[in-house]
């Protein structure tokens, strides 16, 4: 599978930093971020790691407004994301996969991503059940894109099948494909390879190395497979108790005495 495909196609929108600032999240009095802060540079993959229990959930359920923050920002560019609704974030182009499959158990592929355009469609639900010529042309370039899309993610031929029929790594890339048909600027990806085998990873991996490199679309990372992440990431933030204690590329973050620390504790 080739990751530029002629068919794909980059957002609209030129994608914007991600700037994470002093973000704090507590839970009845326990603190679960600790004013963390990092960015998210454009057009790039930035990993988010650490231990479990380290607050990489937290981090991700406040970009995308599933949390709210205590105190502290998130903004997208210039745009204010911090205390948004979930809804709203994705308008403004968030899009997130979770860790978990949450594919509708009967729909066909094809039925699963063009969820994903829900979005960005214009026709309302009486035009659309009337069938006017707009709506017609309207469905027919959301099908289009998301021909384009299946095309992208390496399962053009299985359009048609039910998306729960499919071996699980090519579940998660449905799930991926759907977030991608919403034309995100910024891609949070919830331990994207977790559960795969050996060539269901190499796959997806390549994948997410397309949606940088072809579509211009920052990525935002977690990830408990280090080798994944040392091969994606441009850039990696190290949580460790709702702390930030690195920050870097891939090599630098890896030597850090900090990082040592937190994954294999101290060492006599």
């Amino acid at each position: 599978m080739t990751t530029a495909p002629a068919t794909a196609e980059a957002p609209v929108d030129t994608p914007q930093a991600l700037a994470v600032r002093d973000v704090t999240v507590r839970f009845a009095g326990l603190t679960a971020l600790d004013a963390i802060s990092f960015t998210v540079e454009p057009g790039s993959v930035h990993a988010v790691i650490g231990p479990n229990g380290a607050g990489k959930s937290t981090t991700f359920n406040v970009l995308s407004g599933v949390y709210r923050a205590a105190s502290g920002s998130v903004r997208l560019g210039a745009t204010e994301l911090t205390g948004l609704p979930p809804h709203k974030i994705a308008a403004l182009g968030v899009a997130r996969t979770f860790q978990n499959l949450a594919l509708p158990p009967h729909a066909t592929v094809a039925e699963s991503l063009l969820l994903g355009r829900h979005r960005l469609m214009r026709t309302g639900f009486v035009g659309a059940g009337l069938r006017l010529p707009s709506a017609v042309r309207e469905e027919r370039r959301h099908l289009e894109r998301v021909r384009e899309i299946a095309s992208f993610i390496g399962l053009e031929h299985e359009l048609h099948r039910p998306a729960g029929t499919l071996p699980y790594g090519a579940q998660k890339l449905v799930e991926l494909g759907r977030a991608l048909c919403m034309e995100p600027q910024v891609l949070l990806l919830d331990e994207p390879v977790a559960g795969m085998t050996a060539d269901e990873r190499r796959r997806t991996a390549a994948v997410v190395a397309g949606v940088r490199d072809s579509l211009g679309i920052s990525i935002v990372l977690v990830e408990h497979d280090m080798g994944v992440v040392m091969r994606l990431a441009d850039a990696v933030t190290v949580l460790d108790f709702g702390r930030r204690i690195a920050g870097g590329t891939p090599a630098e973050v890896q030597n850090d005495p900090a990082v040592v620390r937190a994954y294999l504790g101290e060492q006599e």
